[in-house]
């Protein structure tokens, strides 16, 4: 009895497991043929727009390309026509990767006034060897006359010509063929047909930026190009992102548009998908705050609730490490004050022990920045409208044994306020070697004027 009621436990199981098998074959019918379904509908609508030998270049392109690439070809249909849009043009680049941190710097042509050597001064302020080692930035120049690309790339070249050759620095420019025809935008959220066209355009220089910088680091930078950066702000986003416990998407230096805005690169496609899907609808940072409503909220909890889960994966870091410093837009006639209140005031000179002296210079002192406040370590010496032959002296009232010489111009607010072709002489105390100078010339490893000094540097 037992051997039979076994018999007929195992002929049920049997029969079971056949019934399972061929509903799991029909269930992998019916996607199969779901799947079809949808790509005869997409290859129809692609149909509808091109023909058939389009549809086997975008067909051969998409087999070459990553993933996350292919699928702009969905969202920028133009750019089947153009096989090399998505790809660079790398006017500046030792094709640095394998960095830390990533920042990129998208930067157009302004009606007004240019803030990037500010900005480029401002980053790279007070950054070790270390540090430009293990990390890269990318300057975008969005435009697609080839004049005004490579007059910004000559111009960075000849500021950063060291940055330019280790590969901390790069300039890229997109390809004419990138951007689709701006004529006929919708109109959206009460903007004027100027400020979408702009707004579009931003979108798609972002989502080129980002795909750009993937691959090259571990976290990517948002900046802009009219931004200062605190001294230490390396360091501090390192140790920020090093100290998170829970997963995040978002850790915010800048409480300012997508100004200080940190990603982790492996999120990048994703991000840059959904700016895709929307560029012609809303500015980025209301899209990025879309993409984490889509991701963490809950249609059927209240907005307080849909904040708290998103203040989960965007998380804020205190005091700011960037400070917006620009006044006019990039979008024509626009006009933008806008400052982080939590980035707080910076060091602006460093006060240090000098031996006393006199001091003397020909430039011309702005307002109450003196250069004897400067040297007694009480503020920083500002002057303007430097010309050929100024000078700045310190006249030591004892004579002194020099090992060593420390001079800085410029500050974290204004970097680029700096003394270009200087020199760094100095003058013998003794009266029997200044005149052997004169007469034999120098017997020192350095060389000398004919009024008597040295130069050192």
């Amino acid at each position: 009895n037992d051997l039979a009621m076994y018999r007929s436990q195992f002929l049920e199981l049997r029969q079971r497991l056949l019934y399972a098998e061929k509903e799991n074959n029909k269930r992998s019918h019916e996607l199969s043929s779901a799947l079809d379904e949808i790509k005869r509908i997409v290859a129809k609508r692609m149909n509808s727009t091109t023909n058939h030998t389009d549809d086997e270049k975008v067909l051969n392109l998409t087999r070459k390309l990553p993933l996350h690439l292919t699928n702009m070809y969905y969202y920028l249909p133009h750019l089947r026509e153009y096989e090399d849009a998505i790809f660079p043009n790398v006017i500046v680049g030792q094709q640095r990767t394998g960095v830390s941190l990533v920042m990129g710097i998208p930067t157009v042509k302004r009606e007004k006034q240019s803030y990037l050597m500010t900005t480029l001064h401002s980053l790279f302020y007070e950054l070790s060897e270390e540090q430009k080692n293990d990390c890269v930035i990318i300057i975008f120049v969005a435009e697609v006359n080839e004049e005004y690309v490579n007059s910004v790339a000559e111009s960075v070249k000849s500021s950063f010509p060291k940055e330019i050759q280790s590969g901390v620095l790069e300039i890229i420019s997109p390809p004419a063929s990138y951007y689709p025809d701006f004529s006929n935008l919708r109109k959206t959220l009460g903007d004027s047909e100027d400020r979408v066209r702009w707004r579009t355009k931003q979108n798609l220089d972002y989502s080129f930026l980002m795909l750009y910088a993937q691959p090259k680091g571990t976290f990517y930078l948002q900046l802009e190009d009219d931004i200062i950066a605190k001294p230490d702000y390396i360091q501090s986003i390192k140790k920020f992102a090093a100290e998170q416990s829970q997963e995040w998407m978002i850790l915010e230096f800048s409480q300012l548009g997508f100004i200080g805005k940190l990603f982790k690169s492996e999120d990048l496609p994703l991000i840059v998908e959904f700016f895709l899907m929307f560029y012609e609808d809303k500015p980025i940072d209301w899209l990025l705050d879309h993409l984490l409503w889509v991701k963490v909220c809950n249609p059927e909890k209240d907005a307080a609730h849909c904040e708290k889960e998103k203040a989960k994966i965007r998380i804020r870091a205190k005091p700011s490490l960037f400070q917006h410093m620009g006044i006019h837009s990039s979008l024509s006639g626009k006009i933008q004050n806008l400052k982080d209140k939590d980035f707080g005031s910076n060091v602006l000179y460093k006060a240090h022990n000098n031996p006393p002296a006199k001091v003397y210079t020909s430039l011309k002192v702005y307002q109450q920045y003196t250069l004897e406040k400067i040297y007694e370590g009480k503020d920083y010496f500002w002057a303007s409208a430097p010309v050929a032959g100024d000078y700045i002296r310190f006249t030591f009232l004892k004579p002194l044994k020099v090992e060593k010489y420390f001079f800085r111009s410029g500050n974290i607010e204004h970097p680029g306020d700096i003394l270009h072709n200087t020199t760094v002489e100095v003058l013998l105390a003794d009266e029997a070697e200044r005149k052997g100078l004169l007469d034999n010339g120098s017997e020192f490893n350095y060389p000398a004027t004919k009024d008597g000094y040295l130069k050192i540097g």
